[in-house]
């Protein structure tokens, strides 16, 4: 999988693939998790979507990355399924609410 845009002006193709990431070492960086740990779990992810069929060209990575660590902080219960299941919902509700072209925002 290749995980970076081709532009090197632009190393993420998202913001949301930049934010998640964000997330991800802020948590680290507070001594939530270990790197390392995180790293190994991300790995072993990647080889499961590899084996399951994933995208060669990498589209998928950080959909993987966001899976990994939502499966990751629940089992080490720094979230829980039912507040991350309600956070999607809230997110999918703002999107199809707001108008073409308008910030999205969870309220």
């Amino acid at each position: 999988m290749r995980p970076m845009s081709d532009n090197p002006e632009q190393p993420f193709e998202e913001p949301w693939h930049a934010q998640l990431f964000a997330v991800t070492h802020s948590l680290a960086s507070a001594g939530r998790f270990e790197w390392t740990a995180w790293s190994d779990h991300f790995s072993a992810a990647l080889k499961r979507a590899d084996d399951g069929g994933a995208a060669k060209d990498g589209s998928d990575y950080y959909d993987v990355w966001l899976g990994a660590l939502e499966e990751f902080l629940i089992d080490r219960d720094l979230a829980d399924p039912e507040t991350l299941a309600g956070l999607k919902q809230g997110w999918t509700d703002a999107y199809l609410s707001t108008p073409h072209g308008e910030p999205v925002e969870l309220k």
